[in-house]
């Protein structure tokens, strides 16, 4: 009977979960991006998969995404794992869209010496025409104006596309702060005014939960609070629980770094720049197989972030002008249109002004001045080529000396450029005469005497 039942309890501790008795640990650091949430979605899942027993997400993030935010919000909200977003460490923040992913979480908490705030929207695209501001009675201009009122004719001066977008995060973070118990005032001012504030603040604004040195003293200030996971009441126990950091696999590393608006802007143009050598060139095989493999990856990075269609048609449209300026030279008309298009477009690409994203100026100006310098050197040359004598082709062999090897009335044969040629002749010529091309009739050269002799007229 013992050994049945040391068998069945070794049979009990394999069938357990590895993973049980964990806290599985995410990190987020920088903008929140397609591969933050790929990350944090699929870190979710992994935990629930190994029942964990708490998930900690450890975030330091200056803003990011608004569709990748709420692919992270939407993970946490159905999440059975209950998650902590925990701002750490000291002298991070968790603006904009942190401020957020904090909010949705089941318990917030953060760092000292860390902020949060900041979560009005980035407008995307200015409005063409932006309402006209609220104007004030002349008798009203002194009055004293509240703070209600300042954020009235705020909203008030802000577009109709800027205002929609203003009350739709702020209805949304109002949703998240009444799911958690949390201070859903300050949570809109955050989206309508911008405003900020510091953990110690936070913590007595209700904003937060807790503030916690490290992952351990946060285990250990969690440990018998409850919390409301889909629907029901849960304590959660973090004693003695083993801490698991979840690294990046080569996926989410891979769209980090595809995911970068700078490395998608080169991506796409060495794309650009190999197909257009492999058709110049055909059969070289590897500029068009490596541009193929680079226009594939930046198409995927830039169908993950938010870019601007008629900038990458002026990129598209500047480098075609370029290289036309090469293979048709107009003395800079299509190369200055070219590199114009192309730094236009260069900017307008990523259509945003989050922090972390949009093309800088330190990689256009050297690209763009490559480009051009490249595309004016190859239309110099072509213009030189075109002063040049001609060298080869039948045109070459016009005016061309060559010497007759036999005796011949009206055909025969002669060295011409250290060729055999057939040639004609109106006169009879002998072996050794110089003669000049004057036409060429498919194989057959006409030639003429040079300095001719008595000796031929008479022969």
């Amino acid at each position: 009977m013992i050994k049945l039942a040391c068998i069945l309890l070794l049979c009990f501790a394999f069938t357990l979960p590895a993973h049980a008795d964990s806290v599985h640990v995410l990190t987020v650091k920088g903008a929140i991006s397609p591969a933050s949430a790929d990350y944090l979605v699929r870190g979710i899942n992994t935990a629930a998969d190994a029942q964990a027993r708490l998930i900690v997400i450890e975030m330091d993030t200056p803003g990011g995404l608004d569709t990748a935010m709420r692919d992270i919000i939407k993970a946490i909200l159905a999440s059975p794992v209950p998650v902590v977003t925990y701002v750490s460490p000291k002298g991070a923040r968790a603006a904009s869209a942190g401020t957020y992913i904090l909010y949705a979480s089941h318990i917030a908490a953060m760092a000292p010496a860390t902020n949060l705030g900041a979560a009005t929207p980035v407008e995307l695209a200015p409005s063409a025409a932006p309402e006209k501001p609220a104007i004030r009675d002349r008798k009203d201009e002194k009055a004293p104006v509240d703070a209600a009122s300042k954020t009235a004719n705020r909203e008030a001066q802000q577009d109709p596309k800027m205002k929609k977008a203003v009350h739709d995060a702020a209805a949304y973070i109002r949703s998240l702060a009444e799911l958690r118990g949390r201070n859903a005032e300050w949570a809109e001012r955050a989206v309508r005014e911008a405003v900020s504030l510091s953990a110690e603040a936070a913590l007595k604004a209700n904003v937060i939960d807790l503030i916690a040195d490290n992952i351990d003293d946060l285990l250990k200030q969690i440990h018998g609070r409850s919390v409301n996971l889909s629907g029901r009441t849960v304590t959660l126990d973090s004693s003695n629980l083993n801490v698991i950091r979840i690294e990046p696999d080569w996926r989410s590393r891979l769209l980090s770094v595809i995911g970068d608006p700078g490395i998608a802007y080169i991506l796409l143009l060495l794309g650009i720049y190999g197909l257009l050598y492999e058709f110049s060139n055909p059969g070289m095989l590897f500029p068009g197989v490596v541009g193929g493999i680079c226009l594939l990856l930046a198409l995927f990075a830039l169908q993950m972030l938010p870019i601007n269609y008629a900038g990458l048609a002026l990129i598209i449209l500047g480098i075609a002008l370029m290289v036309a300026e090469a293979f048709l030279p107009s003395f800079g008309a299509l190369g200055l249109g070219g590199i114009i298009a192309f730094v236009i477009g260069s900017v307008m690409l990523i259509d945003t002004d989050i922090p972390g994203y949009g093309i800088s100026w330190a990689l256009i100006v050297p690209i763009a001045t490559t480009t051009a310098v490249f595309s004016f050197l190859v239309a110099g040359m072509a213009l030189r080529a075109r002063k040049r004598p001609v060298v080869t082709g039948a045109e070459e062999l016009l005016g061309a000396a060559g010497e007759v090897i036999d005796d011949m009335q009206n055909e025969g044969w002669a060295h011409v450029h250290s060729e055999l040629w057939r040639v004609r002749s109106p006169v009879p010529l002998l072996r050794g005469a110089k003669v000049r091309v004057t036409a060429r009739q498919g194989l057959i050269l006409q030639v003429e005497a040079i300095n001719p002799t008595k000796e031929n007229d008479h022969v």
